[in-house]
């Protein structure tokens, strides 16, 4: 699917920081006009750079629960403890007391990542010193099970909010890109998963299109069935990848990350008849909404190029509304791939 490997990595770059706002600010640019070889050192780089910003404003701490033994009170007496002590003969207190700590989830995280990026031996010497350095200032917080993490537990607020881009980078890598050998040991694959790759590839769809067309209502939103009775039980949620919509016009988009655009049946290509039924009924449930009013809902499926010969590129009338099938090629330079992204507008809502 690849034929250049360093246009992509730089690509995925621009991809993250648009699907993470944080990585357009200034104290990345350096990173941006890098030349990386390998995902390794992309992410080592963006992860180097981003905990030493957050060094700088200072390691998030909260408050964790601790219980010890101990000559005098602190905090407040655990009474069962301090029984046991008392029969025991030790003449000391149980006490239990809150601990203002860096050794918390979010900054464990981080070390994990970093340490499995220390070991991998096609991060480059410079991003290794980088993270090392910036490790000292982790010598009291712990190492996870990278397995055992529970991301949905994470929870973000205004103390910590500077932690959400580092962390998902962290995902990415622990989620994405970490493969277990037989022998129980981690390694980093050289490329994210198809999966995580999709998932990525739909976010910097929308995200770019929030920012590059501002006049336009952009969301990932739900929509729902056009039901005659009302009645819509057991029915599943229909959640666009991403709906641009200006005053009653409606595109409907579908992003499709795939090793392969079509699929081979006795030697004929045909699109994939999932997506199409899917794009097909996004577009009709929506178009119902507007019922007598003028309008125009669109649908397009929009797939990442491969090095396939035959790529889809058509567009079909379906019981009046246009339903289309294109590619976006991701091996070339960042401003012809925003070119292809902003010609889609231009196509269908004359920008």
């Amino acid at each position: 699917m690849i034929k250049s490997k360093s246009i992509l990595i730089k690509n995925i770059y621009y991809m993250l920081s648009y699907a993470f706002t944080t990585l357009n600010q200034s104290n990345f640019e350096d990173v941006a006009t890098e030349e990386f070889e390998n995902m390794h050192n992309l992410f080592a780089a963006i992860l180097a750079k981003g905990i030493g910003q957050q060094l700088k404003q200072g390691l998030y701490r909260e408050y964790l629960d601790n219980r010890e033994n101990m000559a005098v009170v602190r905090g407040k007496i655990d009474l069962s403890g301090t029984v046991k002590n008392k029969i025991a003969r030790r003449r000391i207190l149980s006490c239990e007391y809150d601990d203002l700590s860096e050794n918390n989830l979010l900054n464990q995280i981080l070390k994990t990542t970093v340490m499995l990026l220390l070991l991998h031996s096609k991060v480059d010497a410079e991003y290794k010193d980088a993270l090392k350095k910036e490790m000292l200032f982790f010598s009291n917080v712990d190492i996870l099970e990278p397995a055992a993490i529970r991301w949905s537990s994470l929870r973000f607020h205004q103390n910590n909010q500077t932690y959400r881009m580092l962390v998902s980078i962290c995902q990415l890598i622990l989620e994405g890109m970490l493969l277990t050998t037989e022998q129980g040991e981690y390694k980093l694959a050289s490329f994210l998963d198809e999966q995580r790759m999709c998932r990525l590839y739909e976010k910097f769809i929308l995200e770019y299109y929030s920012k590059e067309f501002p006049a336009l209502s952009v969301s990932a939103s739900k929509i729902p069935w056009a039901l005659d009775d009302g009645i819509g039980t057991m029915l599943p949620v229909m959640q666009s990848d991403i709906t641009l919509s200006c005053g009653n016009e409606v595109l409907i988009i579908d992003a499709k990350y795939y090793s392969h655009t079509t699929q081979l049946h006795y030697d004929v290509h045909t699109l994939h008849s999932g997506n199409l039924y899917q794009i097909f009924t996004y577009v009709k449930n929506k178009d119902s909404e507007f019922g007598e009013k003028g309008h125009r809902v669109s649908g397009l499926l929009l797939y990442a190029k491969t090095d396939e010969t035959i790529q889809p590129d058509n567009s079909y009338l379906m019981s009046g509304n246009r339903i289309s099938v294109r590619t976006l090629d991701l091996n070339c330079e960042f401003p012809i791939i925003a070119a292809q992204l902003n010609s889609i507008v231009g196509e269908h809502f004359g920008r």
